[in-house]
C-alpha cells in the first residue's frame, strides 16, 4: 500500500514508522525546514513543500496513492489537504487529524474527509474506558456509515453474566464483534458464556439506541 501524508511532525512521523514497519510505501510531506528530520524515518520518502498545493500533492504523486493522513497541527490544512486529494486526485481512502474538537463536525465527506480522529475524544473514550465499570462508552465513530464502536465492562450484576451469547437478543442494529476476557480477545461464538468482568465491543449503526443497549447490558438484576 502507498501511503502520503501530510504533516511531520511527531505525529506524522511516527503514523510513517508505524506504516513502514508494516511494509508499506510512505512519502511524508511538510512545509517546514525543521521538519525534515530524515533521519527518524529514513526508509520513507520526503519532500518539503506545501501540501495545500496542488503542485506539491502531484509531485508528491498522490493519485498513485491508496490512503492520503493529514496530519498535522492545523485543522484547516488537513481539511484542505483532504478536500484536494479527493476531489483532484480521486485517493481512494483520506483520514484526517483533528486538533480541536470544536472544529468535528467540519471533518466529513463534504471536505473529502472518510476517517477523522480526534485524539482528545480519543484519550477521553480511553479514560472513560479505564475507569468505568457498567457503563456504555462509545470508543469510535465511522463517519462514513455513522457506526459506532462501543465498549462495556460487565458488572457482576449485569442480567446478562452467565448467558451465553447465542441466547442473547441484541438490539436491532447491534452486533457484539469482540469479548475481551482476562486480556485475550475472543472471537464470540454462540456457545460461549458471557462473564462477571467481560469486556465487551459492539458495533453499533447509525440507528442504534444506546437506552436499549444499556437496558440489556448493565441493568442490574431484580433482587429475589
Amino acid at each position: 500500500m502507498r501511503v502520503v501524508i501530510a504533516g511531520a511532525g511527531s505525529v506524522g512521523r511516527s503514523i510513517a514508522n508505524e506504516l513502514l514497519g508494516n511494509d508499506h510505501e510512505v512519502t511524508l510531506i511538510d512545509r517546514q525546514p525543521s521538519a525534515m528530520r530524515v533521519a527518524s524515518v529514513a526508509e520513507a520518502e520526503w519532500l518539503l513543500a506545501d501540501a495545500c498545493e496542488l503542485s506539491t500533492l502531484s509531485q508528491a504523486k498522490v493519485d498513485e496513492c491508496d490512503v492520503i493522513v493529514a496530519a498535522t497541527g492545523d485543522d484547516k490544512v488537513n481539511l484542505v489537504v483532504s478536500l484536494l486529494a479527493k476531489t483532484e486526485f480521486g485517493v481512494p481512502r483520506t483520514v484526517a487529524r483533528v486538533n480541536n474538537p470544536r472544529n468535528e463536525w467540519m471533518f466529513d465527506e463534504a471536505w473529502g474527509v472518510d476517517v477523522a480522529v480526534s485524539t482528545p475524544r480519543i484519550m477521553t473514550a480511553m479514560v472513560e474506558e479505564a475507569v468505568t465499570v457498567g457503563d456504555l462508552v462509545k470508543i469510535f465513530t465511522f463517519h462514513q456509515s455513522g457506526a459506532d464502536i462501543l465498549e462495556v465492562t460487565l458488572p457482576a450484576d449485569a442480567p446478562l453474566v452467565g448467558t451465553r451469547v447465542g441466547e442473547v437478543v441484541w438490539p436491532p442494529d447491534t452486533v457484539l464483534a469482540a469479548i475481551v476476557r482476562d486480556t485475550s480477545p475472543i472471537a464470540p461464538s454462540a456457545d460461549d458464556t458471557l462473564e462477571a468482568g467481560d469486556e465487551l465491543l459492539i458495533v453499533a449503526g447509525r440507528d442504534a439506541d444506546p437506552d436499549d443497549l444499556h437496558e440489556l447490558l448493565v441493568r442490574p438484576r431484580a433482587a429475589t
